[in-house]
């Protein structure tokens, strides 16, 4: 995931920013607010949630674009560990010349805040054909930015706040996406043959999340876990087949969320945990049984920001619209996992719009709504600092490279800062998205090539020092 999608999106983004930002501002002061509020569905331009039948193999085009002989890999949405932590050491810039890192390529798309997935040279992308009406998995060279290859699958979508807002999961033999109405498609990560496809909406009863699908797949091993919400809460399908290995019932019918499937080890046991429209629950990697669950934490509005591990036994949750966030222990009682609430913050101590945290060497990192500030908050929930009135990033994406922050803030200014707990410490900004518009998307970043994205277009930036000495 996250994106975020996608009520931002998640995993993706949604919304407008303005609109976005006056929702936040109704929720924390609605004495003040003096217009109404702009709801799910209200630019839409035809949107259901019936589903009708999709050709999900669909039709093949290759391309003239060759993979690219370049290191690194960013597999899926909060990359390889899914913690939004790049573990690569090439040297990345720590200060940029007056124009910034070099603009390597770009390459227009469909609106939407899908976020790129890189594997082997490639870039596998999500994106929506608004002529064609349809997904299409475009597979692009980290290179050049020239398409490979692309799959596409007819599907009439209108817009709402965007189109897109997944981040493809891939392996040395697979591609799996979600998309915007809860469609799965699985392909061959190097040739695009379809592999098999997954509506979930016509075969799990899936209700389709208010500004579309959010969630973006989990590749576990030789699984990957999707989170229907429908007639099974949570389901691990064999990659190569798309045979279902297990499924978790769904007896409260909690609703899929624009939030993705995160992973973590609890007493030696790997879990599952998910934010549904109900509560949290964490079911076993091995047979997707029910470990633990709580309906203290639920998000009323655009629940986004994916639960994130905090050690073997924490979790922090975190929402948009006045939902703050919360931290959940993990204990082992009388046989069974019982929950407790660590502490519970309000949502101007620490809340999360579209983004979910970044756990960093003990500290929280986040953008908490609405002004789009970064904070740095310790595991006790106590603030350690927060950015300056004029370092506001809205929506923006961020990640954690070499020890330093990388954000992106919506209006498309990319900025370096220190990870630390110590303050707020700017290294270097840059303008890499002229006249953005809504720059929401994940961003993926290997080899230290860093791939950003607004509503409308995909650029790849070269953060390296090799040419900014």
């Amino acid at each position: 995931m996250k994106v975020n999608a996608a009520s931002k999106a998640i995993p993706a983004g949604v919304g407008v920013a303005g609109v976005v930002a006056l929702l936040l501002w109704i929720a924390v002061e609605p004495q003040q607010a003096k217009v109404g509020l702009r709801l799910p569905g209200e630019d839409n331009e035809g949107a259901g949630l019936v589903s009708v039948p999709v050709d999900i193999k669909g039709t093949f085009t290759a391309g003239e674009g060759k993979a690219g002989d370049l290191p690194g890999a960013w597999p899926c949405f909060r990359g390889a560990n899914l913690d939004n932590i790049s573990t690569e050491q090439v040297g990345l810039a720590r200060e940029w010349k007056a124009g910034g890192p070099a603009k390597l390529w770009s390459v227009e798309l469909g609106e939407g805040y899908a976020g790129p997935a890189i594997y082997k040279g490639r870039v596998y992308l999500l994106d929506y054909d608004q002529k064609a009406k349809g997904d299409v998995l475009r597979c692009l060279s980290l290179s050049d930015g020239k398409e490979i290859w692309k799959r596409f699958y007819g599907i009439d979508i209108g817009r709402n706040h965007g189109i897109t807002r997944t981040v493809p999961a891939v392996t040395d033999k697979y591609v799996v996406t979600l998309g915007p109405k809860c469609q799965v498609l699985c392909a061959d990560a190097t040739s695009g043959d379809f592999k098999w496809g997954l509506d979930l909406v016509r075969e799990y009863k899936t209700v389709v999340p208010p500004w579309y699908a959010g969630q973006c797949p989990l590749i576990d091993g030789e699984r990957v876990i999707l989170a229907p919400g429908g007639t099974a809460l949570l389901m691990a399908l064999e990659l190569e087949t798309g045979k279902v290995v297990w499924q978790t019932p769904n007896p409260r019918q909690w609703k899929m969320t624009h939030t993705s499937v995160s992973a973590m080890v609890f007493k030696g046991k790997r879990t599952y945990v998910y934010a549904a429209s109900g509560g949290v629950v964490g079911v076993s990697a091995e047979d997707g049984k029910v470990l633990w669950e709580t309906a203290e934490w639920k998000v009323k509005m655009a629940n986004v920001p994916t639960p994130v591990p905090v050690g073997e036994d924490r979790v922090f949750l975190s929402g948009g619209y006045g939902a703050g966030s919360m931290m959940i222990r993990l204990k082992e009682s009388a046989g069974r996992v019982v929950v407790e609430t660590v502490c519970r913050l309000k949502a101007g101590v620490f809340g999360a719009e579209q983004h979910s945290p970044v756990l960093y060497k003990g500290f929280l990192y986040g953008l908490i709504p609405p002004t789009g500030r970064l904070v740095c908050l310790d595991l006790g929930g106590k603030q350690k600092w927060m950015s300056g009135a004029k370092e506001r990033f809205g929506l923006g994406p961020f990640m954690v490279a070499e020890g330093m922050l990388i954000v992106l803030d919506e209006k498309g200014t990319l900025v370096l800062a220190e990870a630390t707990e110590l303050g707020y410490k700017k290294l270097a900004s840059a303008k890499v998205i002229e006249e953005a518009d809504e720059a929401w998307g994940p961003m993926a970043l290997a080899g230290g090539r860093l791939i950003v994205r607004d509503l409308t277009r995909l650029v790849c930036l070269d953060l390296t020092k090799v040419d900014n000495e």
